[in-house]
């Protein structure tokens, strides 16, 4: 397996060569990409020299432990060191999904539960608005469909990293694994007699496409507008800013009307779209994908839940891995981190046991 980090070392020399170019810096976005497969590689070159130097010392301190016995010890502790290393470069080497340091889309539903469930719903959004906060990520709310109570019927929220994030640290690399069907039992606010109820709601991730990965005919798109519904406001109901726009070869359709403007409107409609149509690209192209889709949200049935959120037990369980604990309240303002690390751990698993079988 580590055969291949020859090559990726010469890879490594060539971009530092284009990233040194002044010219490289002109196209904003072929920069970003060379960034991103430059801090990529970095992260396992550096690993790789860690893990080589660890073999040298190792043996420079064996050769000397027959003269002096506290050279043994430490050759034992290296052993430890390079086991380590040894581990972090596997889990490194392993192919990543290519979007994996892509920012992200996220577009949380509810579902069946009425207005509990569009309550359960704004909770979602902003616990991975929190989220997103402590580990320094942006938020922009695309478009949102509120309920009568405070809560969302539909919401699309973009997520973007600063800067160039470290392998594996993207948000898309991150918050793929939120696709799906999320489950609450609570007493809803809506509730008189105190009962718990059970109700869903559906959260669905697709890595954010820049122009250079979609492009879009105008040709094969319908736009229409229309006036905005929901909750009233300066400008919202009163004039014609919505827009719905129909992707006519693949039928996909987005609605946006968050905007007061019909033409910031149509721009987040135009993002929602190239994601989208990144994201079935995809999953043309590649089976494995495509199975991994699967496992998101279809519909928003309480019985194709991938976690529960229990309240009278302030408990999380995420379904897919076993990960349980019971600081539900703290993973609601945002410490999310160890529920997701609990799905990164048994993808990088599964991935490591496809490459060794």
């Amino acid at each position: 397996m580590f055969e291949a980090v020859a090559g990726l070392e010469a890879e490594h020399a060539e971009l530092e060569k284009q990233l040194a170019d002044p010219a490289t810096h002109a196209d904003q976005g072929l920069s970003k990409r060379l960034n991103q497969r430059y801090a990529e590689l970095s992260a396992i070159i550096r690993t790789w020299h860690e893990w080589t130097q660890l073999g040298d010392d190792i043996e420079a301190a064996r050769e000397l432990a027959s003269d002096d016995p506290d050279f043994a010890a430490e050759a034992e502790v290296l052993t430890e060191k390079r086991a380590a290393a040894d581990e972090r470069l596997r889990h490194l080497l392993v192919p990543r999904d290519p979007s994996d340091s892509k920012d992200a889309l996220l577009e949380v539903k509810s579902g069946e539960g009425g207005e509990e469930s569009a309550l359960f719903a704004g909770d979602l959004l902003r616990m991975y608005s929190r989220y997103a906060e402590r580990r320094g990520w942006k938020t922009e709310i695309l478009d949102a469909t509120e309920s009568d109570l405070g809560g969302y019927k539909s919401v699309t929220v973009a997520v973007k990293a600063k800067g160039t994030p470290e392998p594996g640290e993207a948000p898309y690399a991150l918050l793929k694994f939120e696709g799906g069907v999320h489950r609450v039992q609570r007493v809803p606010a809506t509730e008189s007699q105190g009962r718990i109820h059970t109700s869903a709601a559906g959260v669905l991730v697709v890595p954010e496409a820049e122009q250079v990965d979609v492009t879009i005919d105008e040709n094969d798109l319908r736009i229409d507008v229309f006036r905005s519904s929901g909750p009233g406001g300066q400008s919202v109901n009163t004039t014609d800013s919505a827009v719905r726009i129909t992707h006519l070869p693949t039928g996909i359709v987005v609605s946006c009307q968050n905007e007061k403007s019909q033409l910031q409107n149509k721009e987040s409609a135009l993002r929602i779209l190239r994601a989208r149509l990144l994201a079935a690209a995809e999953e043309a192209a590649n089976a494995e994908a495509s199975e991994a889709r699967k496992s998101q949200v279809r519909t928003v049935d309480r019985s194709e839940r991938i976690r529960t959120y229990n309240f009278p037990e302030n408990r999380i369980s995420d379904h897919r891995t076993g990960y349980k604990s019971y600081n539900l309240d703290t993973v609601l303002d945002g410490e999310l981190q160890p529920v997701i690390a609990s799905c990164v751990e048994a993808d990088l698993a599964s991935r490591l046991e496809a490459i060794e079988a």
